[in-house]
This record gives structure tokens, C-alpha cells and sequence, in this order.
């Protein structure tokens, strides 16, 4: 053990590693539904790593935490600026305000207990559940004008009090808006019918486009034999399908072997059916069922169904079709003969519903042959190509330029104040992440990189905070004391009680979006699957997205606010 911690400590890098490794596998571990989570699992085993007194350069965490802010801004850039739009100005307001909630009233309660700039960070990155707010709040501490062991006090008490908070604000949110917010619209049972009431709106059950309502529904390609009372007998393709149409199921012919034939043909369009002619027939698996005593015998012929697929994910880019619904969308002049099998939105699946508007950097995945779908993929924006390739050009530049905004300072009576290079790394995130969205050949992060920048670098910078603070860490806890925990469940859930009378009373938004607004605009992740559970119902992403997007940014600012507050 003696040349263990020897080793690390002269080997500091190696102790971060072990810190991610441990509170990852802590971090899976649940009761019910209780979990600590991987940051503050990677916390707090950072803390007992720390009491092996390893000292590590804060260069290290700067560099980690500058690569996660950029990464955080870039995910949600298309969504930020899209808010800003006219469709987009009231949850833009809404998340606003409860920012301003969130802020003034973590300041107020701070101030009563008589906290420090530190312990009012904390408490504010705790309790909204907002852990950037470690690193930015840091770094306006070492901008004050005060002495060296001052701020140093007051960082150390940033993860001691984050850590207190943190867990009432993630589960204590998560349980009042799943199960205390659908009283705010008459009940859990009233607000289940309005969920199925909306659906109903949005195009479930409506029988037009049903391969386009439900992500769950497999698109699957299927082989028949056409007897002698199959419909499709003197009917070509198109006659087909909007036979299929009609009857509100869009299924697509794909493939033709004549009737004597060996080789199965895919240029069909001006012939008809003949009996005992083989077809293939694309659509949701359920519908290929029901029509297929209509259609004729189902046969599995290998070589008949041995044709290319694809499925691509294409990013929306068109302004044409920015703002249109998917239904509006499938009965354009585009001629689409694709299927839709996930749309998402800042990484945030939603609800495949015929009325989901669609907007600018949201991403679809598409089924069809490959034809079709390099044709869709033009109309629509570009494809989502799978690449090991990161533009660390872009990556590189994005970092440095917003750090040098960010050290910009204004000199305001005895504050200085900065977005810090923490916070201009987040602007040049939100930057290119939004004019990537327009030029996607520019600044191209794959998701599993981004998922990489995003994760390692929040844990990484977590885990040097944990290990850097260790050593005074049970003596931070003592100065705190337990009632910190009882603050930060207050500073938890007065934005959210605020966010559910203004969803309810002001904005007069939907239950399922009321509460999805709630969820993304308190930046409470993990309160929006415990909704949609509650609800039975997916709907409330479609309030999770834009807000999400917005608080997020809107909170770290908080972070840097609340330390000059205290100024």
C-alpha cells in the first residue's frame, strides 16, 4: 500500500484515472430508484483519494473542464439560437425567469446563513443540479480581488457543498415534478387523459402517415405471392401505395419479380401486377400484417429480399421545411419513399407523432433502399455520416478564441468582471454548434467523440476537484454543517414550484409540456424519464429540448453571477 501511494503521487495522472474508474463503478450501482450518479460518485471517491495528499496542477482540470464546456455549448448551439426565434420566445422567457428564480433565490438563502462566495456556488451548483458550475465558479473566485488563502478556502468549499446538495436537487426534483407537478393540472389521472387528448392532436390513432407516429414500430420489408384475388393484380406501384394510403397505412412497393422471371427487377413504375407476379413491400411490420391476406401468400425467398438498405441519419438543414410537421412534410411534392424510424433534438429522442414540427439541427434517421434514401437525404439536409474524424482544427480555435473573450474583463467599482476562458470556451461552443447546424462539412464532432469530450472531460475535472479538495474536505463538511442539506433542498424547489405556477397559470402550457419545460429549463435530466413515466406518456420531451438547451447556458452564467454577488 506504502508503494502504492507513493506511486501515485508521483504519478498524479494516474490517480484521476483510478478516481473515474471507481466512481463509474459506483455509480452503477441503484436502490429502486436511488443512485448517487457518475459525477457524484467520481467526486466522492476523488475525496478519499485525496486523502493521500497527491498534488496535481490545476492546469490539468482547466484543460479538461475548457473541453467539456466546449463540448456542452456545441450539443445544444442549434437549439439555443433557434429559441431565439419567434416560435421559440416563450420558453426562451420561461427558462429565463427561472433562471433568475434559481439564482436569486440561492443568493438570498446563502446570504441568510451567512455563506462565502464559495459556499454560495456550491450551494447554487448542488441545488440545480448544475455541476459546470464548479469550474466556472472557481475561476471568477481566483479573478477576486482578495488574498490568496481567501480564495483558495472558498474554492475547497465549492465540491464540499455541491456534493451536500447535489443529491436532493437531482432525486428531490426529479420525485416533485413526477409526482407533485401533475396536481398543478388537476391530478395524475386528469393529467394521463390530457397526455392521450394531445397525442390525439399530435397525430396518434389519426390513421394518416402511421409509419411516422411511433419510433417503437420496427420498418420492415417483406416478400408475396400474388393470388388471383390480391388487390394489387392491375395496379402499378404508385396506384399501390396510395391504395395503401387511403386505407392510412404508407407502405411502399420496393421490388418486383415477374411472374416466369428468375431475376427480380427494381424499375417497375409503369407496370402492373400480374397474378403470381413476387413483390416487396416495405412499411411497419404491424400494418405489413394486417393487409397481407389482401396482398396474397408471404414467402421467404432469400434472393428476392437480398437488396441494400440503408439507415442514415441526416441532419435537417433545408429552411423550407424548418417549422413544417411531419405529416406536412410527407405530403409534399417530394416524393419520398422513405420511412422515418427516430427524430431527435439536441441528443433528446422525441416522440415520432405525425404534428412534431420539425426544425433546423434536429436529427432524423431514415429507412429505405438506398436510392430513396440519398434522395430524401438532399431534400432534407445532410447526412449524419459515421466518422472516427474529429475537426480538432475547429475544436482547437473554438477554445482558444473563447478563451480570449472570455478574459475580457470589466473593471466595475473594486470587481473585475469576466466570462473567464470557462465561460467564452461555452459561447464558442454554442457558436459552432449553431453554424454547424447551417455548413454541416464545418467543425464536424461525431457523436461518440462528443460523448467522449463531454463525459471524460466533466469527470476528469471532477475527479482532480474531488482529489485536490480531499484533504480538507471533512473539515469543510463540519463548517457547513448538516442544515446545508435542508438549504439546498429549499434553493431545489422554489424555481421549480415558481416554473410549475407560471407553466400553469401564465404560459397555459399542456401538462406534458409544462412539465417537460420544468425538467430541461432546472437542467434536472434525470427528473424528465421519471416524468414521462409517471405521465405514461413520452410527450414531455417536447418541452425538454429547447429549455434544456437554454438553462443550461443560462445557469453556468448563473454560476459566475452568484460568486461576484458576493464580491
Amino acid at each position: 500500500m506504502e508503494w502504492f501511494i507513493k506511486t501515485l503521487q508521483e504519478n498524479p495522472t494516474l490517480a484521476i484515472f483510478l478516481t473515474i474508474a471507481l466512481g463509474f463503478f459506483i455509480g452503477r450501482f441503484r436502490y429502486k430508484t436511488f443512485s448517487l450518479g457518475n459525477v457524484t460518485s467520481v467526486l466522492l471517491v476523488g475525496v478519499l483519494v485525496g486523502q493521500m495528499k497527491i498534488d496535481i496542477s490545476g492546469d490539468v482540470k482547466q484543460i479538461f473542464f475548457l473541453i467539456f464546456l466546449f463540448s456542452v455549448g456545441y450539443s445544444v448551439g442549434p437549439q439555443f439560437f433557434n429559441s431565439l426565434k419567434k416560435s421559440g420566445i416563450p420558453q426562451l422567457i420561461f427558462t429565463t425567469v427561472i433562471a433568475i428564480i434559481a439564482l436569486v433565490a440561492t443568493w438570498l438563502l446563502a446570504k441568510m446563513m451567512g455563506y462565502n462566495a464559495g459556499q454560495a456556488a456550491g450551494l447554487f451548483s448542488g441545488a440545480q443540479t448544475i455541476s459546470a458550475v464548479i469550474g466556472v465558479g472557481a475561476d471568477t473566485i481566483r479573478s477576486l480581488d482578495i488574498d490568496e488563502t481567501s480564495k483558495q478556502n472558498m474554492i475547497n468549499a465549492i465540491p464540499v457543498c455541491y456534493a451536500v446538495t447535489y443529491l436532493f436537487g437531482t432525486i428531490g426534483s426529479a420525485f416533485f415534478l413526477a409526482q407533485i407537478g401533475p396536481m398543478f393540472w388537476g391530478g395524475l389521472k386528469k393529467v394521463r387523459q390530457q397526455c392521450k387528448e394531445l397525442e390525439k392532436k399530435l397525430g396518434v390513432d389519426s390513421g394518416d402517415q402511421p409509419d411516422m407516429i411511433s419510433s417503437f414500430s420496427t420498418i420492415v420489408f417483406r416478400a408475396y405471392n400474388l393470388d388471383e384475388n390480391s388487390i394489387a393484380v392491375g395496379k402499378t406501384a404508385k396506384e399501390l401505395e396510395k391504395y395503401f394510403v387511403e386505407k392510412g397505412h404508407r407502405i411502399y412497393v420496393k421490388r418486383l419479380r415477374k411472374v416466369g422471371e428468375k431475376e427480380a427487377v427494381d424499375d417497375f413504375s409503369n407496370y402492373r401486377f400480374k397474378v403470381h407476379d413476387d413483390i416487396v413491400l416495405q412499411g411497419r411490420g404491424e400494418y405489413l400484417i394486417t393487409e397481407r391476406k389482401e396482398i396474397g401468400k408471404e414467402i421467404y425467398d432469400r434472393k428476392l429480399l437480398d437488396f441494400k438498405v440503408d439507415h442514415v441519419k441526416v441532419l435537417l438543414t433545408n429552411k423550407k421545411v424548418h417549422g413544417m410537421t411531419i405529416r406536412e412534410l410527407s405530403k409534399q411534392s417530394y416524393d419520398f419513399r422513405v420511412s422515418i424510424q427516430s427524430h431527435s433534438r439536441g441528443g433528446t429522442e422525441l416522440p415520432l407523432l405525425p404534428n412534431t414540427p420539425l426544425h433546423k439541427g434536429d436529427m432524423l434517421k431514415l429507412v429505405g433502399s438506398k436510392e430513396d434514401v440519398d434522395k430524401a437525404v438532399k431534400i432534407l439536409g445532410y447526412p449524419d455520416v459515421e466518422t472516427e474524424k474529429t475537426d480538432l482544427i475547429s475544436v482547437g480555435l473554438g477554445i482558444l478564441l473563447g478563451g480570449l473573450i472570455g478574459v475580457l474583463a470589466i473593471q466595475i467599482g473594486k470587481a473585475t468582471i469576466s466570462l473567464s476562458t470557462s465561460g467564452g470556451a461555452l459561447i464558442a461552443g454554442l457558436i459552432l454548434g449553431w453554424l454547424r447546424s447551417k455548413h454541416p462539412t464545418f467543425a464536424q464532432i461525431p457523436e461518440p467523440s462528443l460523448w467522449i469530450m463531454n463525459t471524460l472531460g466533466l469527470n476528469a475535472f471532477i475527479a482532480v476537484v474531488g482529489i485536490t479538495a480531499g484533504p480538507g474536505f471533512v473539515a469543510g463538511f463540519k463548517e457547513v454543517g448538516v442544515m446545508l442539506f435542508v438549504i439546498g433542498a429549499v434553493a431545489s424547489l422554489i424555481p421549480l414550484l415558481f416554473g410549475l405556477i407560471m407553466a400553469r397559470y401564465i404560459f397555459k402550457f399542456e401538462p406534458a409540456l409544462g412539465l417537460g419545460c420544468c425538467c430541461g429549463a432546472r437542467v434536472t435530466t434525470a427528473a424528465l424519464p421519471a416524468v414521462q413515466d409517471s405521465l405514461e406518456s413520452r410527450l414531455p420531451a417536447l418541452g425538454y429540448t429547447v429549455t434544456y438547451a437554454l438553462g443550461n447556458t443560462l445557469l453556468i452564467i448563473g454560476g459566475i453571477i452568484i460568486v461576484l454577488l458576493f464580491s
